[in-house]
């Protein structure tokens, strides 16, 4: 099947993010269309979909339309929410297999975005999606902690995102232990000092690591916020998604200006 009119001339919707823990109806029949569009057949769909949410197929259904058909629609139209997202997982193992995962992942990806959900597919994974700027951020970091061959803090910052993504609960204090952890690693590799910890390298070293007044003052109430966020939970005190959204969009916006600092310093 060619482009549809809405590709070819390049309109599209970028709708503001209002679900997320949900798989619209809109999203259940379009990863279908998308599949099928592809070249799977509905018996291929069926199979990945009985696979994931362990059911066997009804051996009465044997034709394709419309009896295998209406079982997949009948299938995503009642599991749980999250399942539809395993199940976009599993079509996008099938499409490796046909070399034809790219082109998943780019429509399913605008049919997330149109719809104002708030994932996306990244390597095979569905993972949380925020606004533009927080896409910017944590995506830059990432890669300049992999440039900068920081793994460490990498690792950290990677995992702090798939703990937001986790469903059907998102680990909301295990993305703000990891996120701070990773701004931690950072400035320790920056300033040389493997043991210190974020608030003593505020202390002694935030001139050397580019960060002015009032700058480390805010960053030092940050580390403490999050540390009785994430480490010293108080009882009837948990962190909410919207929380740990802006310390992780936060922490990677400071690791991009630590990074982009030593980096012009280096370059003088």
């Amino acid at each position: 099947m060619g482009a549809h009119f809405s590709q070819r001339h390049g309109y599209r919707d970028r709708r503001e993010i209002t679900v997320r823990e949900d798989a619209p109806e809109a999203f259940r029949a379009g990863i279908m269309g998308i599949a099928h569009d592809l070249g799977a057949s509905y018996s291929d769909i069926r199979a990945v979909v009985c696979r994931v949410l362990h059911r066997f197929p009804d051996p009465s259904n044997w034709s394709e339309t419309p009896n295998i058909r209406d079982e997949v629609i009948d299938l995503l139209q009642n599991c749980e929410w999250y399942r539809v997202y395993d199940v976009a997982e599993a079509l996008f193992e099938h499409f490796s297999r046909l070399q034809r995962h790219e082109e998943f992942t780019q429509r399913l990806n605008t049919l997330l975005q149109e719809e104002g959900i708030g994932w996306q597919m990244a390597g095979g994974q569905i993972v949380t999606r925020g606004a533009a700027e927080f896409e910017n951020a944590v995506a830059g970091a990432v890669q300049q902690l992999g440039n900068a061959d920081m793994l460490t803090a990498k690792n950290e910052l990677e995992e702090a995102r798939r703990d937001l993504s986790r469903r059907p609960q998102p680990d909301i204090t295990g993305t703000v232990q990891h996120c701070m952890a990773a701004l931690e690693a950072t400035a320790r590799s920056l300033a040389n000092e493997p043991r210190a910890t974020l608030g003593e390298l505020l202390a002694r070293q935030a001139p050397a690591l580019g960060i002015p007044p009032p700058l480390d003052r805010a960053l030092d109430r940050m580390w403490g916020f999050a540390s009785e966020m994430g480490r010293h939970l108080r009882e009837g005190r948990v962190p909410n998604r919207e929380e740990a959204e802006l310390l992780l969009s936060t922490a990677s916006s400071i690791i991009n200006y630590l990074l982009q600092v030593r980096r012009r310093a280096g370059a003088e």
